[in-house]
C-alpha cells in the first residue's frame, strides 16, 4: 500500500509551520527594502552664511542675533552597517527653535529606521555599529526616506548639551546604518 504524504495531519502541520516561518522571516527582515529606495526632497532652511571678517567690534557692543536660521552644529555621515553619506546639521531658527536637517542623505533602506540624536562619539567601522543606544539618545522620528534632503523638528524640551551625534538607527536590529558627529559650526 502506497502512502500519500499530504493526507497525513503531520505533513499539513509541517507545511503550516514552514509557511508561517517564511512569512515571519519576510516580515522581520523585509529583504525587498535592500533593493528599493524612498527619495525625499523637503525644503531645507536657507541658512545665514558667516559674515566676512572685518574690523573687530568693541567688546561692549551688543551682539545681535542673525536675522534668519543659522547652522549651530554639523558633520558628515560615516558608514556603519550600510554605506551612508551626506551631511547632518542642527539649524536654529530665528524663533529660537531647533531642527535637524539631513542634507543629501544616501543610505540603504531598511526595516524600522529611526533618526536619533545621541551622546555617543561617532566611531568608524564595526566599532561604531552598536554604541548609540548605550547612553542618552532622543528619537526624532522614523527616517522619512533613505535618499535626499529631509528635516526633523527637535522638541523644545530637548537639552542639546551633550548630544554630539546623529545616527540612522535600525531599531529592529539595534544597529547604526550610519552616523555623523555634530561639531559646533564656526
Amino acid at each position: 500500500m502506497r502512502s500519500r504524504p499530504f493526507r497525513t495531519p503531520l505533513t499539513w502541520l509541517a507545511v503550516a509551520v514552514v509557511g508561517a516561518g517564511a512569512a515571519l522571516g519576510l516580515w522581520w527582515f523585509q529583504p525587498w527594502k535592500l533593493v528599493t529606495d524612498a527619495e525625499v526632497d523637503e525644503d531645507l532652511s536657507a541658512v545665514a552664511t558667516a559674515a566676512p571678517s572685518g574690523p573687530a567690534t568693541p567688546a561692549d557692543a551688543p551682539a545681535s542675533p542673525p536675522a534668519g536660521p543659522t547652522v549651530i552644529r554639523s558633520g558628515a555621515f560615516v558608514t556603519h552597517e550600510h554605506d551612508t553619506s551626506g551631511t547632518a546639521r542642527i539649524v536654529r531658527g530665528a524663533d529660537g527653535r531647533h531642527r535637524l536637517e539631513l542634507v543629501g542623505l544616501d543610505t540603504s533602506n531598511g526595516p524600522d529606521l529611526r533618526v536619533w540624536l545621541t551622546d555617543q562619539p561617532v566611531r568608524t567601522g564595526t566599532a561604531g555599529w552598536r554604541v548609540f543606544d548605550d547612553g542618552r539618545w532622543v528619537e526624532l522620528g522614523r527616517l522619512k526616506g533613505n535618499r535626499g534632503d529631509q528635516g526633523y523638528e527637535i522638541p523644545a524640551g530637548v537639552d542639546l548639551a551633550g548630544l554630539t551625534s546623529v545616527s540612522i538607527w535600525c531599531k529592529r536590529f539595534a544597529v547604526s546604518f550610519g552616523a555623523a558627529p555634530l561639531d559646533p559650526a564656526g
